[in-house]
């Protein structure tokens, strides 16, 4: 599972169980973020055993005013799923990545203005290139 954090919004990815690709799950208001992953760990049939959180990072690498927020919120997934394991990658670019695949979709303006589906295709993003970067 991936997460692309945001303060209004989170994006979250999950891949397939062989692992090969990252599909869009949903895009969840933040604050009920605990909510939807505890019906989703309950309900879901293959058990996710890794968590990738995206790491906001400027881009000279140094982290920003987000950084700690993202780091505060995966630290308390881990107490709450200690089975869980929680990997922080770095998300520079996957919004403008995720804005220039709606673009090139051919959506319409109005689903190109549709921020859920950005977070969501960011977080397919964060999955993907962490999934290319194991092989």
């Amino acid at each position: 599972m991936a997460i692309d954090y945001g303060t209004k919004r989170i994006g979250i990815a999950v891949t397939d169980p062989l692992q090969i690709i990252a599909n869009g799950l949903d895009t969840v208001e933040t604050k009920n973020i605990f909510e939807f992953l505890a019906d989703y760990f309950e309900n879901e049939p293959v058990p996710v055993v890794e968590i990738v959180i995206g790491e906001p990072r400027h881009k000279d690498g140094n982290p920003t005013f987000l950084t700690p927020i993202v780091h505060k919120f995966g630290a308390k997934i881990e107490k709450k799923y200690p089975d869980k394991k929680i990997t922080f990658v770095d998300e520079s670019f996957t919004s403008s990545d995720a804005k220039a695949i709606i673009l090139q979709s051919g959506a319409k303006r109005k689903k190109r203005r549709d921020k859920g589906l950005v977070d969501k295709i960011s977080a397919v993003l964060i999955l993907q290139q962490y999934l290319e970067s194991k092989r």
